[in-house]
């Protein structure tokens, strides 16, 4: 089950947080993390930590709390695109992995990047048990800057 992410939405925080240097895009730590309908992930909530309903805890090779290490990269010079090098995928074990959401978070403090829409109509994706769930960071990457 492979997930082209929609857009990548910002939180209300981030743009100040990135140009102020609280993201290291090219050597920061950055995980994915996976938030099925339910959760209180919006553009309101800044840190990893405060938001709710994550998808459960599956255990390696299944999905693991606070979710995958993912590694961004800067390309371009008057444009500059932001995109996941390596897109994050988990196997479903002992159940199935649904979500709605998939977050970018920093490691180290926490404070949530973006996030998006794993279907463009809204609805839970769902990989069941012995498949694999991939995020595909979109066709334009995370997001660019011009």
């Amino acid at each position: 089950c492979k997930m082209a992410a929609g857009a990548w939405v910002m939180t209300n925080t981030a743009r100040t947080d990135l140009l102020s240097g609280a993201y290291n895009i090219e050597t920061g730590s950055f995980k994915c993390a996976l938030y099925p309908t339910g959760s209180d992930l919006s553009v309101t909530e800044t840190v990893y930590s405060t938001v709710t309903g994550e998808h459960a805890n599956q255990g390696a090779p299944g999905y693991e709390t606070a979710g995958k290490t993912v590694a961004l990269s800067l390309t371009g010079t008057t444009t500059v695109k932001v995109d996941i090098d390596t897109d994050p995928v988990w196997t479903a074990t002992g159940g199935d992995i649904a979500a709605k959401w998939a977050m970018i978070y920093e490691t180290v403090t926490g404070k949530i990047l973006c996030f998006a829409l794993l279907d463009s109509g809204g609805a839970t994706v769902t990989a069941t048990t012995g498949n694999t769930f991939t995020v595909a960071a979109h066709t334009n990457g995370v997001f660019t800057l011009a």
